[in-house]
C-alpha cells in the first residue's frame, strides 16, 4: 500500500500555511500563500484552502488517495465537532461551515480547530509542553490568544469557547480593547497593545526606531528585535509593560489552575522569547501563591511557526472531529 499523509494547514487573515507530514510525524513538504480575506465573501479563503491543499499535492508529486486526513487552525470560535467556524475576527466566516466543501472536495476527513489551541496542543504532543499534564499557554501575536491542557486533555469549555483569556481584564480604567472591553491583557500585552503605547509615546515627540513601523497597525517582530538590540528606549518600556501585565495574567492563571508549566509562545515570543520569559519570571512570584509557584514551570514555545500545525496533526490522530 502506498504511503499515507496527512496535510496540515495554518490559516490566519493574511496567509495560509501548509505542511505534509509522512507516517513518521515528518514535515516532508511546506508551501505558504497570501489570502485576501478582506470583504463578507467566504468562498475566497475557501478556494484559497483549496488551492494550497491542490498545490502540495502536486508539489510534493503524490495523489489524492494517499491523503489520509487535512486538518488546520484558524482564528476565531470554531466548533471542532461539527467543523463550523462560529466567529472570526480576522476571516469572513460567520457560523460557516467549512468542513464540507472541504471534505467535497478532497474526500478525507477534515479537521478543524481555533489556532491557539492547535497551537498549545501541538506544544503538549511535542514540543515543551510534552510529558506535562496541565498546561496554561499564552501566545503573544497581534493579538493574545490562550490555550489550556487539563489533565491530558485540550480543554475547550462550553460550545468550544475557553481560553479566551487575553481579554480577562486585568484593569477596568485601562486601555480600549478590541473587543470593547478595557484594560485587557490583550490591550496591554500583545503586538496591538505594544504598538498603541509606541505610537502614544512618539505623539508626545519621545524618539522611537519603531515609531514609523506602527504607524500603519502593529509592528514587525523583527523591528522589535532589532529596536531593543539598539538600545530604543520607547520600545523596551513597551516590552516592560508587556511583561509586566502578562506577569499579573500568569498569576492568575496560576492561581486558578495550578498548571504544570505555563509555555509562551507566537511571534512575539519566537523573536524576543529570553527576554521576555526573563522579565515575567522576576515578576511573577508577587501575584500568585506562594504555596502554589514553585511546582510551576515558565518555558518558551519549542516549535515557533509549526505549533499550529503539529497541533492539527495531533488533532487528526486523536479524532478531534466529528463525532468525536
Amino acid at each position: 500500500m502506498a504511503q499515507q499523509y496527512n496535510l496540515c494547514l495554518d490559516i490566519g487573515g493574511t496567509k495560509i500555511l501548509g505542511a505534509i507530514f509522512d507516517e513518521k510525524q515528518q514535515s516532508v513538504y511546506r508551501l505558504k500563500k497570501k489570502t485576501k480575506a478582506g470583504g463578507d465573501k467566504t468562498d475566497n479563503v475557501e478556494q484559497v484552502i483549496i488551492s494550497v491543499v491542490d498545490e502540495m499535492i502536486k508539489g510534493f508529486g503524490i495523489k489524492k488517495d494517499q491523503i489520509h486526513a487535512i486538518s488546520a487552525g484558524a482564528p476565531g470560535v470554531i466548533d471542532q465537532k461539527e467543523g463550523v467556524v462560529l466567529f472570526s475576527p480576522n476571516l469572513p466566516w460567520r457560523d460557516y461551515d467549512i468542513r464540507t466543501p472541504i471534505e467535497k472536495r478532497f474526500g478525507v476527513p477534515f479537521f478543524i480547530g481555533n489556532d491557539v489551541n492547535m497551537g498549545v496542543y501541538g506544544e503538549y504532543c511535542f514540543g515543551a509542553a510534552k510529558g506535562y499534564r496541565n498546561v496554561v499557554g499564552f501566545f503573544v501575536g497581534t493579538g493574545m490568544g490562550g490555550g489550556l491542557i487539563l489533565n491530558g486533555e485540550l480543554f475547550t469549555g462550553n460550545l468550544f469557547k475557553a481560553g479566551e483569556y487575553g481579554h480577562m481584564v486585568l484593569d477596568p480604567e485601562g486601555p480600549l480593547c478590541n473587543c470593547g472591553q478595557r484594560g485587557c491583557l490583550e490591550a496591554f500585552s500583545s503586538k496591538q497593545g505594544m504598538s498603541a503605547y509606541i505610537r502614544q509615546q512618539a505623539g508626545r515627540g519621545r524618539a522611537s526606531t519603531m515609531a514609523e513601523g506602527v504607524q500603519g497597525g502593529v509592528f514587525k517582530s523583527s523591528l522589535l528585535k532589532k529596536a531593543l538590540a539598539a538600545g530604543d528606549t520607547v520600545a523596551m518600556e513597551a516590552v516592560d509593560r508587556a511583561c509586566h501585565w502578562l506577569a499579573v495574567a500568569t498569576g492568575n492563571m496560576i492561581n486558578t489552575i495550578s498548571p504544570d508549566v505555563v509555555i509562551y509562545g507566537g511571534g512575539v515570543i519566537e523573536a524576543v522569547g529570553d527576554l521576555f520569559l526573563k522579565k515575567i519570571a522576576a515578576e511573577v512570584d508577587r501575584y500568585c501563591m506562594p504555596s502554589i509557584r514553585p511546582s510551576v514551570e515558565l518555558k518558551c514555545a519549542a516549535l515557533g511557526d509549526d505549533s499550529v500545525l503539529y497541533g492539527a496533526l495531533a488533532a487528526i490522530g486523536q479524532g478531534k472531529g466529528k463525532g468525536k
